[in-house]
């Protein structure tokens, strides 16, 4: 794509919203059009400006970018949304997957992170301006490309019965480096489950290579299993 990729911030906090711009200055063909720090700020801006892509937060004092995201859709904008959030509740992720986000990051944002998905991104929009006429293959392409490619290719065959994809999805999300480290009671708060739901998708990762269980000792001295990534061989 030869213009530069117009971009939005939308971010109620003013240093979160900071970082982010610093982060897209170090991205080559970007132009921040506008950075706005409440949602009418941001529906103002893309009325204007025309965004191809917005980076939205969730959490704003007034009320939630879902909203946002759910008029960007119905008013049918040509604007992309990456939702980056706090939110790790599956049933956020299950709106936003329904609603078409393009990509799903947690906070706190890294700039490797970010970068890879702006660059994924690009590459959507440049695949999409040289189609003409195009074959299921690459139909299949768009739709499955922009995805998060899950860290070991077993998760992508039939799930067994009990495991539901966008929940293990959000499990495996809260795994971003090898220092996170949760037990399933943890976990479980995290994704708004139970401990006993959340031990059966953290034992199906650590089945399927993704994460490794060591057991530790509480304050009272009971026995608990700790989950984290795998380290790489």
């Amino acid at each position: 794509m030869n213009k530069p990729i117009k971009i939005v911030i939308a971010e109620d906090d003013i240093q979160i919203a900071e970082i982010q711009q610093r982060f897209l200055e170090r991205i080559p063909n970007i132009e921040l059009v506008g950075i706005a720090n409440t949602l009418e700020e941001a529906k103002d801006l893309i009325q204007v400006f025309n965004p191809h892509l917005i980076l939205l937060d969730i959490q704003f004092p007034e009320g939630s970018g879902l909203d946002l995201l759910t008029a960007i859709r119905s008013e049918k904008k040509a604007t992309d949304v990456i939702l980056i959030t706090a939110a790790r509740e599956v049933s956020t992720l299950t709106t936003a997957l329904r609603n078409g986000v393009f990509d799903y990051i947690l906070k706190p944002l890294n700039f490797n992170r970010l970068e890879t998905a702006i660059e994924k991104y690009k590459d959507h929009l440049d695949k999409l301006a040289n189609l003409n006429k195009f074959a299921q293959s690459q139909v299949d392409e768009f739709i499955h490309t922009h995805k998060k490619e899950t860290k070991n290719e077993n998760t992508t065959k039939r799930l067994p019965k009990g495991i539901d994809a966008i929940t293990l999805e959000a499990v495996s999300a809260l795994f971003n480096n090898e220092e996170d480290t949760f037990t399933a009671e943890q976990v479980g708060k995290m994704i708004g489950s139970g401990r006993t739901t959340a031990r059966r998708y953290l034992e199906y990762l650590v089945a399927s290579d993704m994460l490794s269980a060591n057991v530790s000792y509480g304050s009272v001295g009971r026995p608990e299993r700790r989950y984290s990534l795998r380290e790489a061989s």
